[in-house]
């Protein structure tokens, strides 16, 4: 292998692909970088089984050939070069030669034979706006499960609904649903994408513009996009029935100034519990809508806020942090929060947008 190739291209393809580089004892090569020289392009390929990815950098290909590196090594040495100048690589034997014109480093390499390929995904696809992709998937998945306890919720599910994708993810404390208008898209009864694929997802596609080519089957979804090629797993389960517990008819409803709740909730935080516990007081009759946290060693805060409350008084008691979460996906300068008693969900989402709902339960008081 012999190749010739920019810095400042290759160093931002080997930061992706280092992310996805895995740890795993039985298979030591899956902590490489495997450099594919053909054609036109030096192919940067990555995976930790559960996620891979393909980046293609246009090079000048002397010779080509194959070669596995250790990916945080490769990684660190990338870091520290110029970005305005060309490397020569060079496979010498069981090593690499990167050359510059005020460098030179060999890097130990790997058996590439043992590199596992990536699974080329057949089945239904679709394209879709980069963009809009992106849009569904940070706007619900903070609300995923973290643990693999239940698998089906540590995860983020996509479906169709006729009119477009949806997006949605619970962790059963709380769930957020997002629905991005697409016409043309084949009918997709559900694909869920574990959530620790998720970060990187977003990552490598939410810097790319343009389209984005979706293929899935039964085990794989593949991502296709500018020199890009990315795939995850899906998992195998069932994602919870959610409809069902989303309340049809409210009792109470407060319409409040998004930066004025969103100030109010930090300040409530500062004197939250261990339990992250903030109180809400409605009192349509009163003009009430108050929120309230109290910590024994250091004190408590009470903040009425201006807003237009209607129906029925109500107390209730929630997590600072999972109403605190759903602001980056709320669009509009107004919120709606709803709520059908003491010990129902609270409903939130946008005033004139109905594409976005964030559910929350109670905590007892």
């Amino acid at each position: 292998m012999k190749v010739e190739c920019s810095v400042e291209k290759i160093r931002s393809g080997i930061s992706q692909a280092e992310r996805i580089t895995g740890k795993n004892l039985t298979l030591p090569v899956l902590g490489s970088i495997l450099l594919i020289a053909s054609g036109k392009s030096l192919k940067l390929r990555a995976t930790n089984l559960s996620l891979g990815i393909e980046i293609e950098i246009p090079a000048k290909i002397e010779k080509e050939g194959l070669m596995a590196v250790t990916g945080s090594v490769l990684n660190g040495v990338f870091s520290n070069l110029s970005p305005n100048e060309n490397i020569y690589l060079e496979a010498q034997e069981q090593t690499l030669l990167l050359k510059t014109k005020r460098s030179q480093t060999r890097l130990k390499t790997q058996q590439s034979d043992d590199f596992p390929t990536l699974p080329m995904v057949n089945g239904t696809s679709f394209e879709i706006d980069a963009k809009k992709f992106i849009e569904g998937i940070k706007a619900v998945y903070y609300s995923s499960s973290v643990s693999d306890i239940k698998p089906e919720i540590s995860s983020v599910y996509i479906y169709t609904n006729g009119e477009g994708l949806v997006f949605v993810a619970t962790d059963s404390f709380r769930l957020a649903e997002k629905k991005i208008k697409i016409k043309g898209l084949p009918e997709i009864s559900g694909i869920l994408i574990p959530f620790k694929n998720i970060g990187e997802l977003l990552r490598v596609f939410g810097e790319i513009g343009g389209t984005i080519k979706i293929s899935f089957n039964k085990n794989q979804i593949s991502f296709s996009g500018e020199r890009v090629y990315l795939t995850s797993r899906i998992i195998d389960g069932i994602f919870p029935d959610y409809r069902q517990i989303i309340p049809g008819d409210s009792s109470t409803e407060v319409v409040v100034i998004k930066q004025d709740l969103l100030d109010a909730l930090k300040l409530s935080n500062i004197f939250s519990d261990k339990f992250n516990q903030v109180n809400i007081k409605v009192s349509p009759k009163g003009k009430v809508f108050e929120l309230s946290s109290m910590n024994h060693d250091i004190g408590e805060n009470k903040t009425q806020l201006e807003a237009v409350t209607s129906g029925e008084e109500v107390e209730l008691a929630f997590n600072y942090k999972y109403f605190f979460d759903c602001f980056q996906s709320l669009t509009t300068d107004s919120v709606s929060i709803k709520m059908s008693g003491a010990s129902k969900p609270i409903i939130i989402s946008s005033v004139s947008d109905n594409s976005f709902t964030y559910l929350i339960m109670p905590m007892n008081r």
